[in-house]
């Protein structure tokens, strides 16, 4: 019975090895992305508390539009620490080269339809937690992020994912660079590497108690080929269980139909529901456009549709909803119906994306609906899971540092292994040269 399990762990890992290898290497790259680009550009992150209050949102946003006098803001995003800067980001072009989204996508998040667009990333951006999080694409339709020192509403750096090194590894990662042939080879490649894992367990399980001591420890002082043997068979028994989680949390990425089973499992409803929308003024109401699927986005408000409810005053309403909350993401709406969407973070919060949301009327600033984090469905929060687990970010710095080490690991085992299997070959010639040399 080895013998079959030792073939299919033997011809899924030829046929996957390679990119097993490329998953795993870029996927230890990507553990601290957050921490290397705070490293790295400082400046855009961080800034010295000036004894003066803070500037205005207005005034921030102002800077802004006066930096790229072209550009429409999105949505911002303020935290409670002192000595960061304020996250302004700034609307892609739906549909355009800055968009990753096709035509019809950026349509459809238009028209509001849910679960697809910006709909699906989570608050940093990146990742989505609706239920066609999976289709990809999603990292392409933001716009760049500019920071702005909240005190002397200076521009200290500006941020284009698609342009950054790590959007090109997380594009090596997941087979962006492949299209959707790529993307569909990471996804099988995930898949196989989940039945190389289990064949690799059943390879491992030793037959007697004394095998199993040699199985859980690997002998440094043996020859090269016994070294080889133990990195590949001993490291690969400590590490199988966390790269098991890493592969299947990983199909979330690749496959729809993953996604869609996460919500079938848990019973919770597909589609998310429609934001709620803010009553249009008598007086705006007929400058109003009608909505159609050829519309053009929203443009910068004139001062005869501008909303009579500020982002200040959105902040300030939130602040005291949730005081003491890590940070305040406010998205502005796209058109005179949308609300304003203000997420925001508990200190005690089991991930970064684990966010409490208020919409409000872009008007009046009345609350038109409010939603913890507890309250989201089971779909959501399990799904919402998937990305912290998936990069070790859940348990902080330890959990990185376990991902980091077994990323790393998960590069070596298709090279340990093909050597393992090159000398299983060479030894197998030459019994068969002896054996013909006797007869």
């Amino acid at each position: 019975m080895k013998i079959f399990f030792r073939n299919i762990h033997l011809y899924l890992s030829l046929a996957s090895g390679l990119i097993i290898a490329v998953v795993c290497f870029t996927g230890g790259v990507l553990v601290f992305e957050k921490e290397l680009e705070q490293a790295w550009h400082p400046e855009r992150y961080f800034v010295v508390p000036a004894a003066t209050p803070r500037q205005p949102l207005t005034q921030l946003t102002a800077a802004v539009r006066a930096y790229k006098p072209d550009a429409r803001i999105a949505g911002l995003k303020v935290y409670a620490d002192p000595t960061r800067t304020v996250e302004i980001s700034l609307a892609g072009a739906p549909g355009g080269p800055g968009d990753g989204r096709k035509p019809e996508a950026a349509r459809a998040e238009r028209s509001g339809q849910p679960g697809t667009g910006a709909a699906d990333k989570g608050q940093n951006g990146k990742e989505g937690q609706g239920p066609n999080a999976g289709k990809g694409g999603g990292e392409g339709g933001r716009g760049p992020v500019v920071f702005v020192n909240p005190y002397t509403a200076a521009v200290t750096g500006e941020l284009n994912y698609r342009e950054t090194f790590f959007f090109s590894m997380m594009a090596l990662h997941r087979g962006m660079v492949g299209g959707v042939v790529g993307k569909l080879v990471v996804g099988v490649s995930t898949l196989l590497f989940l039945v190389i894992i289990g064949t690799g367990l059943v390879l491992w399980w030793p037959a007697s108690r004394k095998a199993m001591q040699q199985r859980l420890q690997v002998k440094w002082s043996g020859g090269w080929k016994r070294l080889n043997h133990d990195l590949h068979v001993v490291l690969g028994f400590y590490s199988a269980l966390v790269l098991f989680v890493f592969a299947f949390t990983g199909l979330a990425w690749s496959f729809e139909w993953f996604n869609k089973g996460i919500y079938a499992v848990t019973n919770s409803p597909l589609e998310r529901p429609e934001p709620p929308v803010s009553v249009v003024p008598a007086g705006l109401a007929a400058l109003t456009p009608a909505a159609s699927d050829t519309a053009t986005p929203a443009q910068p408000a004139t001062s005869a549709t501008a909303p009579s409810f500020s982002a200040d005053a959105a902040l300030a309403q939130a602040q005291k909803l949730a005081p003491m909350a890590v940070y305040y993401s406010l998205q502005l709406p796209k058109d005179p119906t949308g609300s304003i969407k203000v997420a925001t973070l508990r200190p005690n919060a089991l991930y970064d994306n684990a966010t409490d949301e208020v919409y409000l009327d872009q008007y009046s600033g009345r609350v038109l609906k409010s939603q913890t984090y507890e309250q989201r469905n089971l779909g959501q929060r399990v799904r919402g899971l998937f990305k912290p687990v998936h990069t070790g970010s859940i348990f902080g710095w330890p959990s990185k540092i376990v991902s980091l080490v077994v990323c790393l690991l998960g590069v070596t085992f298709p090279i340990t292994g093909t050597i393992m299997w090159l000398n299983r070959l060479k030894k197998g010639r030459k019994k068969q040269r002896k054996l013909a040399t006797a007869a």
